[in-house]
């Protein structure tokens, strides 16, 4: 006897599931330029850091617009769905300027303002996105140790900061901002906030802080490709489960 063909629904589940299943390839491209860049920062080549470094965000923009291709179009849109994809690609484009502030302000003589600028821009961002449109949990109490963050962050840099003790508080604030509102999405964006938070609190140490230098960029960026990585994954998956 013959095989049966297969039924229509068959082949349509078939159809829809193809891709679904090549809808994250942009996140495994991502890693490995992330991967690439964080093995040019430890081992060199030192001419391929800086150029791997910007090449970061647009990946992770070119990962969002792979997995939302398809979503964001008929009926079925939301206005918050749109609205979310915006404002990520724009938390991505202001990170991509901050990663680059030597490059995109050569025109500074001290590129951390900009650097500090930008980023705050992409944290007042994702503070956006998870308070204002893609809330799906109630802010937890623990959220808390955060501020006490922020308070012991600022009473140990505060000495050392100089003139940009008030824009460096009001960045840590925003960051911590940011911690607080991915909790509000999903376990997978409340790790990245906490990852991006971690990566900025090397940072600040190694800029400020006497004796920061031994703390290694490559902690730095790794938890910083992590943070961005799960934060921009996270919110993809929030937008496609838009109702």
């Amino acid at each position: 006897m013959a095989p049966h063909p297969p039924s229509a629904g068959h082949t349509t589940t078939e159809t829809r599931a193809a891709p679904d299943r090549t809808r994250w390839w942009g996140f495994a491209l991502y890693a490995l330029v992330a991967a690439v860049h964080l093995i040019t920062l430890l081992v060199g080549p030192a001419d391929l850091v800086y150029p791997t470094k910007l090449a970061l965000m647009p990946a992770l923009a070119l990962a969002t617009l792979w997995a939302l291709r398809g979503s964001m179009r008929g009926a079925g849109t939301t206005r918050t769905g749109i609205a979310a994809a915006s404002v990520l690609l724009a938390a991505i484009g202001f990170s991509w300027l901050g990663d680059g502030a030597a490059f995109f302000f050569p025109f500074a003589g001290d590129e951390l303002p900009f650097m500090l600028l930008c980023f705050g821009l992409a944290h007042l961002a994702y503070i956006v996105l998870f308070v204002r449109l893609l809330p799906r949990r109630p802010l937890a109490p623990w959220t808390l140790v955060y501020a006490v963050w922020w308070g012991v962050m600022l009473a140990v840099l505060w000495p050392h900061l100089g003139a940009l003790t008030i824009a460096v508080a009001l960045y840590g604030l925003i960051l911590g901002g940011t911690a607080v509102a991915a909790t509000r999405g999903s376990t997978i964006t409340a790790i990245g906030g906490a990852f991006f938070l971690v990566s900025d609190t090397i940072l600040a140490l190694r800029l400020f802080f006497p004796g920061g230098e031994s703390l290694g960029d490559g902690w730095v960026m790794l938890t910083y490709t992590i943070g961005q990585g799960l934060l921009v994954y996270g919110a993809v998956r929030l937008i496609r489960s838009e109702p």
